[in-house]
């Protein structure tokens, strides 16, 4: 599925009026939406913003930021974890701190509470395709989902852009 652009960035300018921020670089876009950075003059730190097209996705990661945010988490295992700062249930934006390397990011597929239902070698091939993405690190990204999991947190888009480590190695 296409992102509507046009849609967004009315979202993210109507975000923007709403916390008085200034939308800068894009950041990213993807299957969910696109990311903002944003100034504010009543903050000396940019932020990101992010606007989804659809509900779904706006709510798991709203909801895994709360989670975090609630739980303190500022970092797992040495990967910083942007910082929940507003969110807006009307134009599914979240607004989140900008991270520096390494990091973990995008939550919008995360399942709170319980994982998520896969057949047996749908898992599999996960694995095996993340062991081939991530090589002798993979176990130091286990040992991240573990964490993210004693929070109730079921991290599924797990890849290289999402977990990000200090080189790009």
């Amino acid at each position: 599925m296409l992102v509507d652009e046009k849609l967004l960035l009315q979202k993210a300018e109507a975000y923007a009026v709403r916390h008085r921020l200034q939308l800068a670089d894009r950041l990213g876009l993807g299957m969910h939406g696109i990311v903002f950075v944003a100034e504010s003059k009543e903050r000396v730190f940019k932020s990101a913003v992010k606007i989804f097209q659809n509900e779904e996705p706006y709510q798991k990661e709203r909801n895994a930021y709360v989670r975090l945010k609630e739980h303190g988490v500022e970092n797992i295992r040495g990967f910083h974890v942007p910082q929940l700062l507003s969110f807006d249930d009307d134009l599914l934006v979240v607004e989140v701190t900008i991270v520096t390397r390494p990091y973990l990011l995008d939550f919008a597929g995360a399942f709170l509470d319980r994982p998520p239902e896969f057949p047996e070698e749908v898992l599999t091939d996960w694995h095996e395709q993340k062991v081939e993405q991530f090589g002798e690190r993979w176990a130091i990204v286990e040992l991240v989902l573990a964490e993210l999991r004693s929070h109730g947190i079921f991290f599924t888009d797990v890849n290289p852009d999402n977990v990000r480590f200090l080189d790009s190695g």
